[in-house]
């Protein structure tokens, strides 16, 4: 194994953006905690010249490689530069590539990064961001309705990176700061189109949080209400009690990835829509 210390090197070779590589190799990396993936990825590698520099590079450090080609001259001699130097290959796709022909009796399309083409879904995409932008904490309430799910929740309990996360899968997506004291939007208590959920997060989290997010931007913590145990407790109780009244779908999110707050929202926003279609 050729690891320096508690350091690996891991090779990502695509030929498209390389965000199907990154995703799954951090994922297994991930469950390896006693040694860390040093990533060299190399995006958008169409051609001879630009495998030649991927192939130097790997044979400087030699480690995990793991590539999603689909140009067969490339695929052969990376596999033959892997195997020559012993650093083992895998290709992300080509077994499920395999199995979907097998099923489906026909040969791909070989059309590189034929998942990024600018077709509906791609710009629906873009609506969605620019839509989550626009009314990002809180912004231009008036067009809440157009919006597929609206966020909402306490200071800090990840609306923000939530609601772009969910426009990067196509989801209109807004947030609101629910803050004690002062009102919320009204268009937000008679929404009729938009699923609204809202986030919660322990009182300890959420300090633990606030804190971190004053040390780095240097802010003086002493004396701060934002991270007073009793202001920061009647913001979750106020946020409670606002999402029983307006009957909101209440989400846990103290113990939950954005990936998987998004997930949660996805498949509640799947059920809400199912359940519509049934009625």
């Amino acid at each position: 194994m050729h690891t320096t210390g508690s350091f690996f090197h891991l090779h990502l070779v695509s030929d498209s953006t390389g965000e199907t590589l990154i995703t799954v190799a951090r994922a297994v990396a991930a469950q390896y905690s006693n040694v860390t993936p040093v990533e060299h990825v190399y995006p958008l590698v169409r051609s001879q010249k630009q495998l030649d520099r991927v192939l130097t590079e790997i044979e400087e450090a030699p480690g995990i490689v793991l590539f999603t080609l689909l140009e067969k001259d490339l695929v052969e001699r990376l596999e033959a530069k892997c195997q020559e130097i012993n650093s083992p290959s895998l290709s992300i796709i080509g077994p499920v590539m395999q199995l979907f022909q097998n099923y489906l009796g026909a040969s791909t399309s070989g059309r590189v990064g034929a998942q990024h083409v600018l077709n509906a879904e791609y710009f629906k995409r873009i609506d969605a961001l620019n839509y989550s932008m626009m009314h990002d904490d809180g912004q231009h309430t008036d067009g809440l309705e157009e919006a597929d799910v609206v966020l909402v929740g306490v200071s800090r309990t990840s609306k923000t990176p939530t609601s772009i996360y969910l426009a990067n899968r196509g989801i209109r997506t807004a947030n609101v700061p629910l803050v004690p004291g002062i009102p919320i939007p009204k268009q937000l208590e008679s929404l009729k189109k938009p699923l609204v959920v809202s986030l919660h997060a322990t009182p300890e989290r959420l300090i633990q949080i606030r804190q971190n997010r004053l040390l780095s931007i240097g802010s003086d913590t002493a004396n701060d209400d934002y991270i007073d145990r009793q202001a920061v407790t009647d913001e979750v109780t106020y946020a409670r009690k606002l999402s029983a009244k307006y009957g909101w779908a209440l989400l846990e999110v103290t113990r939950r990835s954005i990936e998987e707050t998004a997930a949660a929202i996805m498949k509640l926003l799947a059920d809400r829509q199912r359940q519509r279609m049934q009625e």
